[in-house]
């Protein structure tokens, strides 16, 4: 069993940024592959980023690539996201996600590919 808490939503202007965290428990968390979703108002939950177990590979959408950077501390069962140039359509509630066999099969974009899901953290981003 993984819980997963995430911290750092805040509201910004355009251009700024702002760094989230997702705080894991459990021993197993560096066997986990790591994601961030986000869902804005009246829109479905979609992809952000994601990273492998070992943190050597990430993926993104195309919407935030060259912006976000995603990462993770095995050590401190934390994974990151690192939002620079934020725009108003970053707008959203961003949702941590982790599993143990994505690494395996999965195309890593997909929400259903996820056990385990955070309570999210809200990002606004005025213009």
């Amino acid at each position: 069993q993984v819980q997963l808490v995430e911290s750092g939503g805040g509201l910004v202007q355009a251009g700024d940024s702002l760094r989230l965290s997702c705080a894991a428990s459990g021993r197993t968390f560096s066997s986990y592959a790591m994601a961030w979703f986000r869902q804005a108002p009246g829109k479905e939950r979609e992809f952000v980023a994601a990273i492998r177990w070992s943190g050597g590979v990430t993926y993104y959408a195309d919407s935030v690539k060259g912006r976000f950077t995603i990462s993770r501390d095995n050590a401190k069962n934390t994974v990151y996201l690192q939002m620079n140039s934020l725009k108003p359509e970053d707008t959203a509630v961003y949702y941590c996600a982790a599993d143990p066999f994505v690494d395996y099969s999965g195309t890593y974009r997909r929400r259903d590919e996820y056990r385990y899901w955070g309570q999210g953290t809200q990002v606004t981003v005025s213009s």
